[in-house]
Order: structure tokens, then sequence, then C-alpha cells
């Protein structure tokens, strides 16, 4: 008798068990599916975890999801968190098909986004700015400080057996001070940058503002270009001490003409942490320069960085799931 009770008893707690388990799973099974496209940094990918709202899939890889896998695991997915590398356009946005209404980029750029079609379709975009003003600035001054000192030509010397006796003029540089530093668009970023390079005595700012003016724009029906803007005709101007330095787009530097540049002496050096393409192919001619430094494209990579922009990218998910504003929504 006592047997027969426990034995129901245990029954009854089974089949509890078991409610609870398929209650859980069409609840799950009803939340907004969610498919990220890199392994992110852990304070992102915590918010997400936590977050209760949705059922997500990751490419838990630093690489890159291979296209014809991405196109496969985007079907049905109501947001999309990518990174700088995954192309969104026409052909993954008819794959992911009409439930999908937000994609957050990890990214300030948006170069990767079809905006035209994004905004066709009514899916919200979410992107990254401002969390990594001074993680940019900080890889800006040094880049700079690496190219104007020739650093990276220094190195290679010691290494590799160059380092012999003192010699007068042997990898002389430019120094900062009483130096004049010119900014192209002063924002946030550009900003930062001078605040920092004026404790190295910098005689003199000068600034030129290339933001889009859409309000005037829109009166004439003109579009905001920027590609290739720093090309031939600004080195032209430029002294043959300065240095040049690239840490917002590499579509705005015509690569040609800034080979030249370096090449015949019109500017001293140059350093880039964004070229076109990425990565640059070691075969380009720029890398055969001693005077230009290239870095990977690793402005943003510190931690602290890195991981505000996973967590950014993540809210800016969740809210426009949820229909909320997003705390940075790109206006399209």
């Amino acid at each position: 008798m006592w047997s027969s009770r426990l034995a129901v008893h245990q029954l009854q707690k089974f089949a509890a068990a078991q409610l609870t388990i398929s209650t859980m799973q069409r609840a799950q099974s009803t939340l907004p599916r969610v498919y990220v496209t890199r392994s992110v940094p852990p304070d992102g990918l915590e918010i997400l975890r936590n977050s209760g709202q949705v059922q997500f899939e990751m490419w838990d890889s630093d690489d890159p999801v291979p296209r014809e896998e991405l196109l496969k695991r985007v079907k049905g997915i109501d947001g999309l968190l990518c990174v700088l590398t995954e192309k969104i356009d026409a052909e993954l946005l008819d794959a992911a098909g009409p439930n999908l209404r937000v994609v957050s980029t990890m990214s300030v750029g948006y170069d990767h986004l079809s905006l035209s079609e994004l905004k066709k379709r009514g899916i919200r975009v979410g992107y990254t700015p401002d969390v990594l003003t001074d993680a940019v600035a900080e890889l800006t001054v040094a880049l700079l400080l690496c190219t104007s000192r020739r650093l990276t030509e220094a190195t290679h010397e010691a290494k590799t057996g160059g380092w012999g006796t003192w010699r007068t003029l042997w990898l002389c540089g430019y120094e900062l001070a009483n130096s004049t530093v010119g900014i192209m668009g002063l924002g946030r970023i550009g900003l930062a940058i001078a605040e920092r390079l004026k404790p190295f005595k910098v005689k003199k700012f000068i600034y030129t503002d290339v933001a889009p003016r859409p309000e005037l724009a829109n009166q004439i029906q003109a579009e905001y270009e920027t590609q290739g803007i720093c090309n031939k005709e600004l080195f032209s101007k430029m002294k043959k001490t300065s240095i040049f330095i690239n840490t917002s787009r590499g579509g705005v530097v015509n690569q040609e003409d800034l080979y030249d540049a370096l090449a015949t002496g019109q500017i001293a050096a140059a350093g880039l942490d964004v070229t076109v393409p990425e990565p640059l192919p070691t075969s380009h001619p720029l890398f055969s320069l001693k005077n230009c430094v290239i870095l990977p494209h690793i402005a943003s990579a510190s931690f602290t960085t890195r991981n505000a922009m996973s967590s950014l990218a993540t809210n800016n998910l969740l809210a426009g799931l949820r229909g909320n504003a997003m705390e940075k929504e790109l206006k399209l």
C-alpha cells in the first residue's frame, strides 16, 4: 500500500516535470529567432543569454561565417546581429525572409549594409558609434608617433643587424612639437585626437569639416561622396615633411595616388589602419614602402571598447525586437 502511494506520487512528480518542460519548450519556440554571425565579446553575449527574450544561434568562431552557410542560417530569423565582414544585401535579406525586423551591426561603419534594401523592407538598423572614440583616438596618435618617428623601421633594423655604430642622421624622423596638425572631419573622434595631441606642444591645429549636409543636399538632390577624396590633389598641397594618417575608412584614400606621393618623396610617410580591400593583399605596392605603416584595422581593438560595442549592438537588437527605441539606431 505504502509502495503504491509512493509510486503514484513519483508518477505525479514526473508528470508535473514533463508538463513544466513542455511548457518551457513551447514558450521557447515562440520567442524571436536571432542569428549572430560571429563569436561576440562576452559582455554582449551575456546580455543576450540572460535576456530571456530571444532564442539565438551563433557562428562560434573568430573567422567569418562562410557565405553559403550564412544564407542557410538566416532563413526565418527575426533579428540579425552581424559584424562588418558580412555583406547584408538583397540576396541575404531574401534568404532571411519576411520575418526579419532588425539588423544590428557591431560596427560604426555601415558600408557592408545595403541601406536601400533595408529601408525598402522596413528593417530597422542598429549600430555602435561613440563607444570607440577613445580607442580610435589613442590608436591614431600611436600610429602618428610610430610613423613620424620611424619606429617600425627602427625595430626592423634592431632585429636584423642593421644597428651598427651611431650615425648622425640615421632613422631621424619628425617631432610633433611645433608642428601643424590637420584633421579632416572634426567630430567626436577628431576632437579626441586633438585633445590627446595638445600635450605634445603642437603649434597649430587646422581642420576641414567633410560631414554631409543632408538638409542642403536634399534641395538639389545631391549625394554625399567621400570616395577617394584623399588623392593626388590633396597630397600635392602637403609639405614634403608631412605625415598622412587614416583611421576612418579605407575608401576615402586613393591608394595609387598615396603610393606615388610616398614613393616620390612628395610626402614623408603614411600610417593606415584601414585599406581597400581588407585585408590588403601582401603583394600590394604600399607594403613595399619603408615609409608606410599599415595596421590590420585595429583602431577599436581594446577589451573595453570591443565589449562596449558588443553590449550596445546586443541592446540595440533586443530593443528593436521589442519595438522600442534603440540606443543607437541608423535612420534610413
